[in-house]
């Protein structure tokens, strides 16, 4: 079993026949991604051959689907139009759209989340990696050869921080992987990823990989306290942060003491979830649990 994404999953790329998206492409292709083509209206019609496979470009989202029967799209376009490429693959239907760029303005961002509500489409990102399911597939830019499939259900607000749990955590392996951006405005939660999960029969346990700025762990406790039944283990960067400086990802603003790691740790440990000082102690955390289960 998996969240959002597996082996019968359906990809377009918007943006394929640019540079990241071709590069990013051919790895979710040898990650064994069922990808069936992209989008670019300037090149509709042709076609572009990555890792072996021939995969035809569509004039639009809507066309891509009604070919191909995609259900997934992974959005590597530039900030400016990384609006429009989200708002024209939410009126096709897309059920689950990726948005890998960083960059997005924050009212673009804010646009397309409000847009989303009361449609069928599940956006992850902006500014993320995206969702691996190690074995079955890959929409983003997770690296597939990390880390292989097992019990462990990873949400996470950084990418590279995604790729050093899932290395920590190979000789266990994951059901899916998914970041879900830095950002002050994104599609996916900790919350809706911790519920997933939680349903999610083959996910024993889940790493949960905040940072400082914003109040989502904070929430993410309390949804845990009253909803999660699954062992949790988390990590909150930004220990050494200094108050009140803007650090790395827009979203990491500390505000007096709202925001701090320290707040974000106590608040999940209050309601019995082990949070390391590390990525390495958080693993360490996660390997005694495992190894109990």
């Amino acid at each position: 079993m998996s969240i959002y994404l597996n082996k019968d999953s359906k990809i377009i790329v918007q943006g394929m026949t640019g540079g990241m998206g071709s590069k990013h492409t051919t790895l979710m292709v040898e990650a064994g991604s069922n990808i069936v083509g992209g989008v670019n209206a300037r090149k509709a019609g042709t076609s572009v051959e990555l890792a072996g496979k021939e995969l035809p470009v569509f004039g639009s989202v809507e066309e891509a689907m009604k070919e191909t029967g995609a259900d997934v799209s992974v959005v590597f376009v530039p900030p400016a139009f990384t609006k429009d490429a989200c708002i024209e693959a939410i009126d096709a239907g897309i059920g689950l759209l990726v948005v890998i760029t960083e960059g997005v303005p924050v009212q673009d961002s804010a646009e397309v989340f409000a847009y989303l509500d009361g449609k069928s489409t599940r956006m992850i990102g902006p500014n993320c990696p995206g969702i691996i399911t190690p074995g079955e597939s890959l929409a983003g830019i997770t690296p597939h050869t990390i880390a292989g499939s097992g019990p462990v259900g990873l949400v996470s607000k950084s990418g590279t921080l995604t790729y050093q749990m899932m290395y920590e955590l190979k000789d266990f392996g994951f059901s899916t992987a998914i970041g879900i951006g830095g950002d002050p405005v994104i599609g996916t939660t900790h919350i809706d990823a911790l519920e997933a999960f939680e349903n999610d029969p083959e996910t024993k346990a889940i790493v949960m990989i905040g940072e400082i700025g914003g109040d989502a762990e904070e929430r993410a406790a309390a949804y845990i306290k009253d909803n999660v039944t699954k062992p949790v283990v988390g990590y909150v960067a930004g220990f050494t942060a200094p108050e009140g400086k803007t650090m790395g990802h827009a979203g990491a603003i500390v505000s007096g003491s709202s925001g701090t790691a320290q707040a974000k740790k106590e608040a999940l440990e209050a309601v019995g979830v082990k949070v390391g000082k590390t990525p390495s102690e958080t693993a360490a955390l996660m390997r005694e649990i495992l190894q109990s289960l």
